[in-house]
């Protein structure tokens, strides 16, 4: 790959952050749509939303929220419903998501609810799920739209989970109407954090893949991972790993092209450092796409 990378098909996408707004609009490299943080623009004015109608000006825009804690018990947050219904109708976003987690708990006297600042994992059982297919529901109802909800990184579990992750997936899209997306790092992070080497977290990945029912996901995710002593921690901070590409290009031969993103939230590289691995994540696609008709 070279140092300006031409991309082959439309389907992939880069999270666009703060460091790369100026460049990214300037040189309108030939991506398939841009993600932001929804919370980044909830404000009704100011820089940032101009930036991003700039952007919207240019690209599809995919909204992907962290703050609607779809599996709190205590309910959805209103006010945060509200702002992103907004952002929904002022932007017209190609798709909109957030993560099967919980954030949320119920405040005291005045308070509303206490917000964690964290995407905590659910308990993977009947009860949960009814929780999250209530909540999808309405968010779906309120925004007139589908939603997509992402599979976590979770670094804990619970006693209580007694359903296959995979299949509370199917359950949840099948129930409440809306798709998933599928982040295959957190797969073989999770699966690393299990005790798998590398090879074995692709394989349990792929197998995670595989039990999930075709038409369902709407979007993929790639990031880096980092390896710390003990735990490895999906830290959006280096270049997909080699696993995680052939977990996705295994996803884009069982599911068929997809919208796929390249996520990466710290240690921010250079855009054309981004835009290598939105390459490569294209060309792969484009393999896969041949492969399978061939």
């Amino acid at each position: 790959m070279g140092s300006e990378p031409q991309l082959t098909q439309s389907k992939v996408g880069i999270g666009w952050r703060q460091a790369h707004y100026d460049l990214l609009l300037q040189s309108a490299p030939p991506l398939g749509f841009l993600e932001v943080h929804s919370e980044n623009f909830f404000a009704d004015g100011g820089a940032p939303l101009a930036v991003l109608m700039a952007g919207r000006a240019q690209y599809p825009i995919s909204l992907h929220g962290v703050g609607l804690a779809l599996g709190s018990a205590c309910g959805l947050d209103a006010w945060h419903l509200d702002r992103l219904a907004a952002l929904v109708e002022r932007v017209e976003p190609v798709r909109v998501s957030d993560h099967a987690s919980f954030a949320r708990v119920p405040g005291q006297g005045d308070l509303g609810g206490l917000h964690a600042s964290d995407l905590l994992p659910i308990e993977f059982n009947r009860a949960s799920l009814d929780v999250m297919v209530n909540h999808v529901q309405q968010v779906q109802e309120r925004l007139r739209r589908q939603i997509l909800v992402e599979n976590l990184s979770a670094y804990v579990g619970w006693d209580g989970d007694n359903m296959d992750e995979p299949e509370f997936f199917n359950q949840l899209t099948q129930r409440s109407g809306c798709g998933l997306l599928l982040d295959v790092n957190n797969l073989v992070v999770n699966a690393r954090n299990r005790g798998a080497n590398k090879f074995e977290a692709a394989l349990q990945a792929r197998d995670w893949v595989d039990a999930i029912r075709s038409g369902s996901v709407g979007e993929v995710h790639l990031a880096g991972h980092a390896e710390l002593p003990g735990i490895v921690i999906d830290d959006h901070g280096s270049r997909v790993s080699a696993e995680v590409w052939q977990v996705f290009a295994h996803a884009m031969r069982r599911f068929g092209p997809l919208p796929s993103l390249i996520e990466w939230d710290t240690d921010v590289p250079a855009l054309e450092v981004l835009l290598s691995e939105a390459e490569w994540a294209s060309q792969t696609i484009a393999d896969c796409a041949a492969l399978v008709s061939a």
